[in-house]
């Protein structure tokens, strides 16, 4: 039989679009979130080499189950950050590469909870195109994969401006209905996801993607592939968007741009991350989850429903969509639906059974990467804990900034001999800060060192890098470090939050060297609180040129860090710098407080307060205080809420 123009077309519509169940039909469809999981299958910590019972998808898995159990509709998401963050996620993709046809532990774990898709967030991509093309099962090989479908739709190939992977992808859902009728029924939903990561992905990791791919806004790229999904027949379009709120005007360059996103027609659900934060949460002060458009109570951006659920398997997003059909298409009734970020902490501090399926399931590989960290490179004679960086000990950041020091002026002495008279200089950051809540410290304890020691103490897979900037440059770096404090007022006499929660810790750069001196006055506005800025006793001017040895993410941009964007590059290491800080103390073998623990660069400005300055960090601080030999800090409460002991800090000592 000949097919007609018209035929054509009828079979293409049919193909497309499903039939609408009648007027009046009603479903509850829950969307499940997990993101940021950063590769923890199991609550453990691999840098303490101890159990965790906060971090895991092992316990998310429970609340999954529990989610099915409740909701008669449900589809299971993740949102990116899947597959690199601890030290199993390294020693899979660096130390012993999984083969082509081997799935990431974390793989496996996904595999065994049925994923309905997932994206692909920023750190997926520090370990290079080819790995992720690998473990992803989209390279030409067709190695193992996820077990889901992976969608990205702002990620395109330098040359040809195609997707590298699918934008989108339409799942055919059977769900349980109530008709018209009262009467239970089934029906078919076509479900549209897609997915997005933050456009400065190709900074951050731009020695892995530089002239192969390039990045989209992703407010266009959904603008683009949105109308394509309902045209193919979409009832409901999910967006996965690795990314979360700031404020600010929107621009295709900006990395959290939600805001903006959810006023893309078509979009029924928003699910967000990247921000390492829970969305709704209505006692959030994060100024983004504060301004118009944004409902943190309800759960709504644009009055679209979102969730994020904050991260490393420590909760469940949840939205439950009520949908009614009107006879054509379905309807989201916004009204009835209900977001919820669910926690594995129970409100009396237990935590849910982790599933016990999963310790078996990754057995080998949780054993081998135990085996690897505990590798011995040194000892050290004190503890080094990042839990008081933030009021000054420098005890888990000098031993990096001295390692990254050596490393930077030797490879300038022997190769670069033009910079040979400019001082070396090196910037790092407490990268563990009590974000993720009062355990969440890099914490070394004296004796021995192995790797998974130097993992606590650097705990991304950065490059070490080097770049040259004036005197100026120098105090803009350290005056966007300073953003990490609150302004406070020495006239106010209720309690004042030293750390502004905007912030994370790991953009608190500071030099470690007794030859670089400086306060940071509290009492001034952001870009004007870095004051006596004084190298070798004299005041740092315009003409004064330093090499800062720094690390990748930060040198190509991470943090918009004012002047770094890749161009003050004068040498992009090789090496990682963990593995420059594994070098340092198998090298250095002892590492002794006075030498590798004690020394600061900077101070804050003393003032007298009217009124408390307060902190929050680990339960045990006053006895790291007392050994950084940190006077100004009492404690005022053993423990708030959350678990986190409350300190003042006296600003006029």
């Amino acid at each position: 039989m000949r097919l007609t123009p018209l035929t054509l077309l009828l079979i293409a519509i049919g193909s497309h679009a499903l039939a609408a169940p009648p007027a009046g039909t009603t479903a509850k469809l829950a969307i499940l979130e997990t993101t940021d999981l950063h590769a923890n299958v199991l609550g453990y910590d691999y840098f303490k080499l101890a159990p965790d019972p906060s971090i895991g998808l092992e316990r998310t898995a429970t609340l999954i189950a529990e989610a099915r159990r409740e909701f008669p509709n449900t589809l299971l998401l993740d949102n990116g950050d899947t597959i690199q963050g601890n030290a199993l996620s390294d020693f899979q993709a660096i130390e012993q590469p999984v083969g082509c046809g081997q799935p990431l532990a974390i793989h496996k774990a996904m595999r065994a909870l049925a994923y309905d898709g997932g994206t692909i967030g920023n750190h997926e991509f520090n370990y290079g195109l080819p790995y992720l093309q690998q473990v992803s099962g989209t390279s030409a090989a067709r190695c193992a994969g996820p077990g889901y479908p992976l969608v990205l739709a702002n990620v395109v190939d330098a040359k040809t401006g195609l997707p590298v992977f699918a934008p989108y992808h339409l799942i055919d859902k059977r769900v349980r209905a109530v008709g018209p009728d009262g009467q239970p029924r089934e029906t078919t939903l076509r479900i549209g996801i897609i997915g997005f990561t933050p456009p400065a992905v190709l900074t951050w990791d731009r020695r892995w993607l530089e002239g192969r791919v390039r990045t989209l806004g992703i407010k266009e790229a959904a603008e683009r592939y949105v109308p394509e999904m309902r045209a193919k027949g979409a009832d409901l379009v999910v967006v996965l968007s690795h990314a979360g709120l700031e404020t600010g005007p929107y621009s295709p360059s900006q990395e959290n741009p939600n805001l903006s996103l959810a006023q893309v027609p078509g979009i029924d659900a928003l699910l967000m991350g990247h921000l390492h934060l829970s969305f709704p949460d209505a006692g959030s002060q994060y100024a983004a989850f504060n301004q118009p458009g944004v409902d943190k109570v309800a759960g709504r951006v644009r009055g679209v429903p979102a969730v994020m659920a904050s991260m490393w398997g420590k909760a469940l997003g949840v939205i439950g969509l009520q949908l009614r059909s009107d006879g054509k298409r379905w309807l989201v009734q916004s009204e009835q639906t209900r977001v919820e970020v669910r926690s594995t902490q129970r409100p009396d501090k237990s935590y849910v059974a982790a599933d016990p399926r999963f310790a078996d399931l990754i057995a080998a590989e949780h054993a081998a990467t135990i085996g690897f960290v505990k590798t011995p490179i040194g000892s050290t004679d004190f503890r080094m804990a990042s839990t008081l960086a933030d009021v000054g000990d420098v005890s888990a950041i000098e031993i990096v900034n001295l390692a990254q020091t050596e490393y930077v002026r030797d490879y300038v002495r022997a190769n670069l001999p033009q910079y040979a008279a400019l001082p070396v200089l090196s910037m790092s950051a407490p990268f563990k800060s009590g974000n993720a809540g009062p355990r969440d410290y890099t914490d070394v304890k004296p004796g021995p060192l192995a790797i998974n020691h130097a993992a606590d103490l650097y705990l991304y897979p950065n490059l070490l890098y080097a770049v040259k900037v004036n005197g100026d440059g120098l105090k803009a770096w350290l005056e966007k470090s300073a953003e990490r404090f609150n302004r406070i007022d020495p006239s106010q006499r209720a309690p004042q939050e030293l750390v502004n929660a905007n912030t994370p810790g790991f953009n608190f750069d500071m030099p470690t060297t007794p030859a670089l001196q400086y306060e940071i006055d509290l009492t001034q506005p952001a870009g004007q609180r870095v004051r006596a800025l004084q190298y070798q006793g004299k005041d740092v001017t315009a003409a004064m040129e330093f090499i800062v040895a720094t690390n990748s993410y930060r040198a190509s941009g991470g943090g918009n860090f004012p002047g770094l964007d890749g161009s003050k590059t004068i040498f992009a290491s090789p090496d990682a710098s963990r593995d420059v800080l594994i070098a340092y103390i198998k090298r250095v073998k002892q590492l002794h407080h006075a030498e590798h623990g004690a020394q600061r660069s900077w101070r804050f400005s003393r003032v007298q307060t009217a009124g408390p300055v307060l902190f929050r960090a680990a339960p045990d601080a006053q006895t790291l205080a007392t050994a950084a030999g940190i006077g100004n800090v009492r404690l005022i409460e053993a423990s708030d809420a959350q678990g986190y002991a409350v300190f003042a800090l006296d600003l006029g000592q």
